[in-house]
């Protein structure tokens, strides 16, 4: 309704007189608008204009201050509005909480519009009574002065009056005044408010609700459509109720505000129904303008905003995190195949009750595939859209709230620098957006392990850890040059394997046996009637039975009993393998409340205490508990394992798991404080290295243990001691043998340097080092290769030219130039290979004895020929970094081709090899035994063999009978693959399907390849548990140390150090090495005894603790033409039985003497015994028995030889079954045994 039409009660109603209630005065509202933007715009441009002259007057003015050096205060108009622009460009809290405020108010301002429009449009009112009016004058009041403040803080006035938000202030705040001197009021242009709209991107991007470009965009879309059709309603709504002037406002249209609203979105959309039409010429005018205007603004943005919304990233959302629920972010090089690497290994179906949620993270949209991957995996999975390096995306992934960051790299980049760089990137941005997240990382090359030191919140022992692709690939590589096979057991140790896929593989097999006559023959292999002939014939897949028991075998941590307290690590696995069916290969050793280091075969250096956490090989995570819950009361007598179960006693719960309360390890250490605590909850009682749990996981809260050297553990002990520390934890025994090692190195220290200073190891202690070499030295011309002596070393094929990335051969090098090798064990390393490649990698290997070049092709028969790749202890075939994008399968070529050329080798080398090897008699394994711990007679040879015939299982004699006819199959071999496929194509006799998975495979099973893609379950491995990377690359890498990384971060290279006792005992740390039976001090054990028996022998006399056995393929030689290919066998059971030809993996501790001494020392020995009988007599009184106990220090190859020696304990325990004489040295009691066998 029309004001002009005001009834005589509503008239009376604003106690307003007739006439002036009646008449119309809209024109006094508008001219207050027109003469307050008018009458302000003069005054900006007249004193813009003078305040231009007196500018640059002042301007000269300055300059000549300036000149002069005088100083000028800042005038209080710059101080106030700089003051004004912090608080309008909400730059502080108060800011921001202004500009919020100056929004939300306009907006309520508007919704009061919204209900006066249902008054007429002039009217009288009275104050008191009008709460609307007394609540818009208020927020006017606001306004005003906010655009005072606006007003100063603007840079140009004369722009700051003309803009859109002051002409909104102008049309809305003077009218508001003037209904207030009036007592009437009139809607006029108060619709204006909604164009406050506009801003409505810019306050959700203050609050951080907005934080991208397209949300941020598809809002100012949608407010730009919203606020025209808000204001220009309001303007046709004004026009229509008060009718055209002209005509004395009689043509007045009464519609509706919301009415209006409806005829423009149906005028903008083009519908044109034609129910709803302006009736005045001003109304129509407008609607004529803005449908002009509405058009072009729908053709330009309506369009956007479809595109916009279609593009809309459905991953573009933030995560819901489920209350208590931990989740993981995994980001960096995210594909189909890293994915569903990852997903197998960590949501295996054996790791049920992981309550872990994991959250990939990557900027790509995911393809067709990585979407189906993602909803097959939808209840643990989530994908969200954005880059780790934006801080924005990180809030979105919810990283502060994460249990860790995992970042994988693409292993078949074409530049690992280049990969390398940017997961790098992404750490510095994890960390810097949360210091104190776990961070797991994968990086290429070793080198750039050095630019994560660099990171100030990157710290190891909270539970950062970094997987180097290089490091470990090459040091799997390495380590099966001293021990052929070691890679296979070790990537089946972390890996997941289904106990049910196992067992099915086993099942198949031995109903494969089972279809005919099976005959067990008497080295444990199968003999098979085949045909109606009868004739008997190996099995041929007989041997993958083992394999596969083995490959079931996985790492698991536990507790040990209370039980083991006191005992020593020897003591604690004999029973733990003979009693409890378990494997143990190390312990955590507490140095105090606040470290620890983890032993590996301590031998007897140290006491198992309560609460000491063992590392295991076992079956399953069930069998591993047994190691908790034995009791020797309850479980002495117990024959059946599964009997073993938690008993009744007060001393079998110690860590409470029985009543289900957190116990904390540093109750263990009352009244000291450990750096963090673990707490061993009701269903996470116990990890596993490969994480694999059983009622959970378990990440031990503490800070995470290092691994050592036992040397280095002795001075943490004596540093405990001195310190007035724990010295219950403290053995005085180990002490007083640390001390006598001690010495007996710096002695032979001496005598080797003869008081000269000598340095022969790098800083740390823990590799060899030589005085740098240039390249030209190094590499092998015709002369050279006359002159040196190429026998059981290793050849290394390189693939690569001058533009070739880099391999990182160093990490090849490092576990063969171990420090717990002496000089003499040290095998050659010849590297075959283009010299523009080796010359860039030549600048890490330049400190590294024993290392040759020979500039040619691996392909090239005739420079194997050269570097007598026939009698090498190992050929290793590395793969080209250079990934080819064309076809997968052929990113192995070079590889392949060199592996088959290779095995079609024949060699004649019987000329030359009697004289060499025959009259040195190869290297020999010395096995000595201490007689007493403080004797000066350190030594006792007891058993001396030829190791250069392991392969064929032979007498040197018949090993060149055998060469005279060899071919390149009976050199050992290893090769790496990237394209796990390509195995099919290195054994020609091998019939295994293309699609088998690569631990199937014969190659694999056999030690000959190795494949990158064994890597893949580290992640998961390290994630559930801090100790298994620093566990794995303590046997693999050879010692490599933070410190060592530290040092080589700096970029001088390796550094020498000073041969000091305290430097040597860094030496004095186990190894992985290969024993065999067929020669030996374990022959006895050769001809089908069990592999128990071994096993405790062994750890009892020599400290030598056995993992595993590498067994001829076709063991039987009933077969035609027997394969020389040795596969795997992972923790035998103890009724295993042995057979002559194999060889055993082990871990043994370093021997101190050198083998020049040693030899010495035999000799002496010798001479002695066939001298004098009464001495003989006399130091058999003074000896100790074998099963005496002690260590057996060095290691094995299957081509190489090794230095052994054993410290006697001081305790006596009669040997079982008994020599024939009571007072016997160690020797004779060996060789009486022996003979007793024959």
């Amino acid at each position: 309704m029309s004001f002009v039409n005001l009834t005589d009660e509503q008239c009376l109603a604003t106690l307003c007189p007739d006439p002036f209630c009646r008449e119309r005065y809209w024109y006094v509202f508008l001219s207050s608008s027109l003469i307050t933007f008018l009458g302000g715009l003069v005054a900006v441009v007249i004193t813009r204009l003078c305040w231009g002259r007196i500018g640059g007057n002042n301007m000269n003015t300055n300059r000549t201050s300036l000149i002069d050096g005088e100083e000028e205060d800042v005038p209080c108009m710059t101080l106030v509005r700089e003051w004004a622009n912090s608080l309008v460009s909400a730059q502080t809290k108060i800011g921001k909480f202004l500009v919020s405020l100056y929004f939300m108010l306009s907006m309520a301002s508007f919704v009061l519009y919204l209900f006066d429009t249902n008054e007429p449009v002039e009217r009288c009112f009275v104050i008191g009574q009008d709460v609307i009016f007394q609540i818009d004058l208020s927020f006017n009041i606001f306004f005003l002065l906010f655009f005072g403040i606006r007003f100063f803080a603007s840079q140009d006035k004369l722009w700051f009056w003309l803009s859109l938000n002051s002409i909104v202030d102008f049309a809305t705040i003077p009218p508001i005044f003037v209904s207030l001197i009036m007592s009437r009021t009139w809607l006029g242009l108060r619709s204006l408010r909604a164009l406050r709209l506009l801003q409505l991107s810019e306050i959700l991007q203050l609050l951080t609700i907005l934080r991208t470009s397209n949300p941020i965009r598809l809002v100012s879309l949608l407010t730009i459509f919203l606020s025209m059709w808000l204001t220009v309603a309001g303007i046709v709504h004004l026009l229509e109720n008060s009718g055209d002037p002209w005509d004395n406002f009689s043509n007045a249209n009464p519609i509706s505000y919301w009415t209006c609203v409806y005829l423009l979105i149906v005028t903008m959309s083009t519908v044109g129904y034609g129910d709803v039409t302006a009736k005045t010429v001003l109304g129509t005018v407008v609607m004529t303008v803005f449908i002009f205007g509405g058009l072009a603004m729908f053709a330009t943005y309506v369009p956007e905003i479809f595109e916009i919304a279609g593009r809309r990233n459905k991953y573009g959302g933030p995560y819901q995190q489920e209350r208590g629920k931990k989740h993981i972010v995994v980001c960096g090089h995210i594909t189909y195949d890293s994915i569903a690497n990852f997903l197998k290994d960590f949501l295996h179906k054996d790791r049920d009750d992981v309550n872990v949620e994991i959250v990939v993270f990557d900027c790509n949209t995911p393809d067709l595939e990585l979407e189906a991957l993602f909803k097959r995996h939808f209840t643990q999975l989530t994908f969200i859209q954005g880059s780790v390096l934006n801080s924005v995306d990180l809030e979105r992934v919810q990283l502060v709230e994460a249990d860790a960051c995992l970042v994988l790299c693409n292993k078949y980049c074409n530049d690992p620098d280049e990969e390398d760089a940017a997961n790098i990137m992404r750490v510095i941005s994890v960390k810097n957006f949360h210091p104190k997240i776990r961070t797991i990382v994968q990086l290429m090359q070793y080198h750039n392990k050095a630019y994560l030191l660099n990171i100030p919140s990157w710290n190891w022992r909270e539970g950062d850890d970094v997987i180097c692709i290089a490091e470990l690939k090459l040091g799997f590589i390495a380590q099966s040059c001293l021990a052929p096979g070691f890679s296979t057991i070790m990537a089946n140790l972390f890996a997941m394997r289904s106990n049910s896929e196992i067992e099915r593989e086993v099942a198949f097999v031995s109903n494969v046996g089972a279809m005919t006559d099976v005959v067990p023959t008497q080295d444990g292999s199968s003999l098979v009637a085949v045909g109606n002939t009868g004739e008997m014939q190996l099995f041929r897949d007989a041997w993958q039975s083992y394999y596969l028991e083995g490959c079931g075998a996985e790492m698991y941590t536990e507790f040990l009993s209370k039980a083991f307290a006191g005992m020593t690590f020897p003591e604690v696995a004999v029973v733990c393998f003979q009693k409890l069916k378990l494997l143990l290969i190390a312990i955590e050793a507490n140095i105090d409340a606040s470290e620890s280091v983890i032993a590996i075969n301590p031998g007897t250096h140290l006491k198992v205490q309560e609460g000491t956490l063992g590392f295991f090989i076992a079956g399953s995570a069930h069998e591993v508990k047994r190691a908790y819950f034995y009791c020797k009361s309850c479980h002495e007598d117990i024959t059946d394992v599964e009997k073993i179960k938690q008993c009744t006693c007060e001393t079998a719960d110690f860590m409470h798991r029985r009543k289900g309360s957190a116990r904390r390890k540093v109750d263990l250490f009352k009244g000291k404080k450990r750096t963090k605590t673990v707490s061993i909850l009701p269903h996470m009682q116990m990890q596993r290295i490969d994480g694999k749990p059983s009622n959970g996981t378990v990440r031990l809260g503490i800070s995470r243990p290092s691994v050592g050297s036992c040397g280095e553990l002795y001075f943490k002990l004596r540093h405990v001691v001195q310190s007035g520390g724990n010295s219950d934890a403290v053995c005085s025994d180990i002490l007083k043998k640390f001390k006598r090692d001690r010495k007996q190195k710096h002695r032979d220290s001496e005598d080797s340097t003869s008081g000269e200073d000598v340095y022969d190891y790098d800083s740390t202690g823990m590799f060899h080092w030589c005085k740098e070499r240039t390249l030209e030295e190094a590499t092998l011309d015709q002369e050279m290769l006359k002159n040196t002596v190429l026998t059981s070393h290793v050849v290394v094929c390189v693939f690569g030219d001058a533009t070739s990335p880099i391999i990182g051969l160093r990490n090849f090098v490092m576990p063969l130039r171990a420090s717990n090798f002496h000089k003499e064990e040290l095998k050659k390393i010849v590297m075959l290979g283009r010299i523009e490649y080796l010359r860039r990698e030549w600048e890490a290997l330049k400190n590294f004895p024993n290392v040759y070049f020979l500039n040619g092709s691996p392909l090239s028969r005739a420079h194997l020929r050269k570097v007598n790749v026939n009698q090498s202890d190992m050929c290793v075939i590395l793969s080209s970094n250079a990934i080819s994008g064309e076809q997968e399968n052929l990113q192995d070529k070079e590889g392949i081709l060199a592996s088959l050329n290779l095995k079609a080798m024949r060699f004649d080398d019987s000329v030359g090899l009697s004289d060499k090897l025959m009259s040195q008699g190869g290297q020999r394994l010395v096995v000595p035994i201490a007689s007493d711990g403080e004797s000066d007679d350190e030594v006792v040879e007891t058993e001396v063999f030829n190791p250069v015939a392991h392969h064929l299982g032979g007498s040197p004699r018949q090993l060149l009978h055998s060469r005279e006819q060899s071919a390149g199959t009976s050199v050992p071999i290893i090769t790496e693959l990237v394209n796990d496929s390509n195995v099919q194509f290195l054994d020609q006799d091998d019939d295994d399907d293309p699609d088998t998975e690569l631990y199937l495979t014969q190659p694999f099973a056999c030690g000959t390849a190795f494949a990158v893609s064994v890597l893949d379950s580290l992640m998961s491995a390290t994630y559930f548990n801090d100790n298994a990377l620093t566990l794995i690359r303590t046997l693999i890498t050879g010692g490599a140390t933070p410190e060592l990384e530290q040092i080589l971060a700096e970029g001088a290279g390796m550094k020498p150090g000073r041969s000091t006792p305290e430097l040597l005992v860094n030496r004095d740390r186990t190894r992985v090495a290969q024993l065999p039976l067929f020669e030996g001090p374990f022959t006895q054990y050769g001809d089908g005894r069990m592999y128990g028996d071994l096993f405790i022998d062994a750890l009892k006399k020599y400290n030598i603790l056995c993992f595993g056995i590498y067994r001829y393929r076709d063991q039987a030689m009933a077969t035609a033409t027997p394969s020389a290919a040795r596969y795997v066998i992972t923790n035998p059971p103890y009724e295993f039985p042995l057979a002559t030809t194999d060889l055993v993996f082990c871990l043994m501790h370093f021997n101190p003497s050198p083998p020049k001494a040693r030899n010495i020392m035999s000799k002496k020995r010798k001479r002695r015994k066939d001298g004098s009988s009464g001495e003989v007599r006399q130091d058999q009184s003074s000896a100790t028995t074998p099963e005496e106990g002690g260590h057996l220090n060095g290691t094995h190859t299957a081509r190489g030889g090794v230095m052994v020696e054993e410290d006697a304990k001081e305790k006596h325990v009669e040997p079982e079954p008994p020599p024939p004489t009571v007072n016997m040295t160690p020797a004779l009691a060996m060789k009486n045994d022996k003979c007793q066998q024959q």
